[in-house]
């Protein structure tokens, strides 16, 4: 059996032999430099379409034309990432974006922000990417600065929790209103009867997981709710089935339940199934961030909607926009909505 050689990329050599004319003159004619007619810019172009040629990407970092490429590092354990969509629509919409413009999107999956940072460093050294996308602001968080010192261009994807990125820095912020989603649960939930609502929350350093968590404490202390609490996981079904036994289990349960995200809420679902609980019968369920899972259990849950692949467009197109020369900007996507299903109902007041 012969072996199948790859085929080879075609050089500017090739372009030069097929057109005629000078290696000199075909770098001329695809970098728009002067030193050629309009006649062989035009005839050197066709050449190269036909070859198939694309310049490459070291090459053009080099020259300081940039890599037509972004990059996003995401710290997070892998194990929690593998059914969990919202991720996966994420990404969906900032490639569906970055194609717009013919970028590409380097991704990269690491342990911790450190990590993260040392990537960046990498990326910023190498001329890898010409901007980043970062993803989960933390408390304290050391890449704002970093990128600014680096002038790599960014966008964070979610509020910054303390201080913002440094003035002057080429970094945008596209950021949803965790606090008003999770006041408009608890209103739901309040409404409905309910008097002792635990959050199954994620991971605890997370800039929106603390909002989260601070916006439930805050409309319980209004509304005069003294049952209720916040139970910290890394985001992963097992942990979240483990919190919902844990949390089923006390003295004086909860009659609600909220989950940071989708895989929790239906690993908490099957939880309180094998308790010989019903839902909602016997307790409420709400999930952050709708998706297919949500609408496929029975019954379906009750969850946070947003178009997820939209805000990652939107994220995308404010990086470009950064690299296109524009200044940074601070904005508020769209409000989650709350989608009331077959998981939540109507409770007896207990008074507790």
């Amino acid at each position: 059996m012969t072996r199948r050689l790859p085929a080879r990329r075609p050089t500017i050599k090739d372009i030069a032999r097929r057109a005629g004319v000078s290696e000199s003159a075909v770098s001329f004619a695809l970098n728009g430099r002067p030193g050629v007619s309009a006649t062989t810019r035009e005839r050197v172009r066709r050449v190269a379409e036909q070859l198939g040629w694309r310049p490459s990407t070291a090459a053009r970092a080099l020259s300081g034309e940039g890599t037509a490429t972004v990059g996003l590092v995401l710290a997070r354990p892998a194990r929690t990432l593998g059914v969990e969509s919202f991720f996966l629509q994420l990404v969906s919409g900032i490639q569906e974006a970055l194609a717009e413009r013919s970028f590409g999107l380097l991704f990269q999956l690491v342990e911790d922000v450190r990590a993260e940072c040392a990537v960046h460093r990498r990326w910023w050294a190498e001329r890898r990417v010409d901007g980043v996308l970062v993803v989960d602001p933390r408390e304290d968080d050391p890449r704002y600065e970093l990128l600014a010192a680096l002038g790599l261009p960014a966008v964070i994807v979610g509020a910054p929790a303390g201080p913002l990125p440094p003035t002057g820095a080429a970094i945008s912020t596209l950021w949803a209103d965790d606090a008003a989603a999770m006041a408009a649960v608890v209103g739901h939930l309040h409404a409905l009867g309910h008097r002792r609502i635990t959050h199954i929350a994620g991971l605890p350093g997370l800039a929106h997981t603390r909002r989260r968590i601070a916006s439930l404490r805050a409309e319980a202390d209004r509304r005069g709710l003294r049952h209720t609490a916040s139970v910290i996981t890394d985001y992963s079904d097992a942990q979240g089935a483990e919190a919902t036994h844990r949390v089923l289990a006390a003295p004086h349960p909860p009659t609600a339940l909220v989950y940071d995200n989708d895989v929790m809420a239906v690993a908490g679902l099957a939880a309180a199934g094998r308790r010989g609980l019903s839902v909602p019968g016997d307790l409420s369920i709400v999930a952050w961030d709708d998706s297919v899972l949500c609408r496929a259990t029975h019954p379906p849950l009750t969850a946070l909607s947003r178009d997820t692949a939209a805000f990652g467009r939107r994220a995308a197109r404010h990086l470009l926009a950064l690299l296109d020369g524009a200044p940074p900007v601070c904005v508020l996507a769209d409000p989650l909505r709350l989608e009331p299903r077959g998981s939540t109902a109507g409770v007896l007041q207990d008074g507790s």
